[in-house]
């Protein structure tokens, strides 16, 4: 996992300065990569990661046999606004929505654009079939039991590893697998809280979440997210100034809905201000090794000196959502988290945590995360284009730093609920805003995933979505 500042990426920068001047106009083809290294004086390798690196940001195109061209910008709408504070905790209820949400994902008459679950075009589906063939292969007798909590030796060792990279420094023996980050983040809670407490999250935030909170009983206090900065440190003071929060849940690394990256500054002020009102934040990072940009961002849990960062995450949204494989770096009581996670499933299933351990020790995840990055910057400016030309002049899209979903924000006029309903008898299926709120609110936005087969399927999903507005 590389960090900011490398050589690649700083000449990436300079051509992208090059090509903002017109020094490069749109539609020219850049010197070849040769030349390039020579007037910059950095290798060939080099200068075609920073090309490479400009393909994903949507800048340039390579064309086969023809070179690196310039891209046309990207078509720009304003970002959705920044939400109102919640006014006080509230009970989760109605999450039961959901399910007919996701279970749309099955139909095939269905263009599913709702449920973040990336289609398998984004996922090395021929390389985890290999690692799955081999465990069984060579060791098939362990495959067939339990492999009770913790979870596999090897898998923990290879993401403690990862997590060291992260400037997250935990032994194997810290790192407790899970079936999926929700689990993780389900148990973090359980520890953590009890029925009636206040759980501090961001508002938009995923309905997952909610539908944790939702069975654990507990109340949710939504504090503003902006779709640049992230969630509202000012709020969030005020928050804990007036309310006993147990705890805070927050996806800082492109954040679902809105996609957004919180400056490292930002997020070393976030632990801070929880460290001096001893507040523990559940971290969910399922995201952070998808920027559609740049290098994989640390998370918060890199700053965490006193254990009260509980870290989770999960292949789900880069691998498989099939695998069923996450983990945790409980804070501050692994034994209790390890009888937790027992007690809820018993175990997670032997072969994928085989399967994802030999994918990390192989090197291929590395490999696999280089080339889905730039499946998925492809992904997004295609569906912003799409929809800032088939949509409304005044809806506002969100910008993603990472991951691979759209957050809009319709004219105050349109219920995205009752669009919803309407959507599916079409054929279309999204995820309307409300689900993203403990108070229902953004009735006037929605979710799309980008992570799709781009066909005319989708091309005609989309038009009879606009044509419902």
């Amino acid at each position: 996992m590389g960090y900011p500042n490398k050589r690649y990426e700083q000449l990436a920068d300079q051509l992208q300065t090059l090509i903002r001047d017109q020094v490069y106009p749109v539609g020219s083809r850049l010197p070849g990569v040769r030349k390039l290294g020579e007037q910059h004086g950095v290798s060939v390798a080099t200068v075609v990661s920073a090309c490479r690196e400009l393909e994903q940001r949507g800048v340039l195109e390579a064309r086969p046999r023809s070179g690196f061209f310039v891209c046309p910008p990207l078509a720009r709408r304003d970002a959705p606004s920044l939400p109102r504070a919640g006014r006080r905790p509230r009970p989760v209820t109605g999450q039961e929505r959901v399910l007919r949400m996701v279970q749309a994902v099955n139909d095939p008459a269905v263009v599913n654009l709702g449920a973040a679950v990336a289609d398998p075009d984004f996922q090395p589906v021929a390389h985890m079939e290999r690692a799955f063939r081999t465990v069984l292969r060579e060791q098939r007798r362990r495959c067939v039991g339990y492999e009770f909590p913790p979870g596999a030796p090897e898998l923990r060792a290879g993401l403690a590893r990862r997590l060291a990279a992260l400037r997250c420094p935990v032994s194997p023996d810290q790192v407790l697998i899970t079936n999926s980050c929700q689990e993780s983040v389900a148990i973090a809670l359980r520890m953590l809280t009890r029925p009636g407490d206040t759980v501090a999250i961001e508002s938009p935030t995923y309905y997952g979440l909610l539908q944790v909170i939702e069975s654990l009983g507990l109340k949710a206090l939504e504090i503003p997210t902006d779709p640049i900065q992230g969630l509202s440190l000012e709020a969030l003071t005020l928050a804990l100034e007036r309310w006993p929060v147990a705890a805070c849940v927050m996806v800082p690394n492109f954040s679902n809905p809105l996609g957004t990256r919180m400056p490292d500054s930002r997020k070393q002020a976030l632990l801070r201000l929880l460290t001096d009102h001893d507040v523990p934040l559940v971290e969910d990072d399922i995201y952070g090794d998808l920027p559609l940009s740049g290098t994989r961002p640390l998370p918060i849990k890199a700053w965490d000196r006193d254990g009260l960062v509980y870290y989770c995450s999960s292949c789900s949204k880069t691998l498989s959502a099939g695998m069923r494989v996450g983990w945790l770096v409980p804070g501050r009581d692994f034994q209790r988290a390890q009888y937790l996670q027992f007690i809820n499933t018993v175990s997670v299933a032997t072969p994928s945590q085989l399967a994802l351990a030999h994918f990390l020790e192989k090197g291929h995840y590395d490999r696999y995360l280089r080339r889905v990055r730039s499946l998925h910057a492809k992904a997004v400016a295609r569906m912003t284009d799409r929809v800032t030309e088939l949509f409304p002049t005044e809806t506002r899209v969100s910008r993603p730093e990472g991951g691979f979903v759209l957050w809009l924000e319709l004219p105050g006029r349109v219920n995205t609920t009752e669009l919803a309903e309407r959507a599916l008898d079409a054929g279309v299926n999204f995820a309307p805003g409300a689900l993203f709120s403990a108070s229902g609110k953004f009735d006037h936005c929605l979710r799309l995933n980008c992570a799709v087969r781009w066909d005319s399927r989708v091309e005609r999903a989309l038009a009879r979505l606009a044509a419902l507005l």
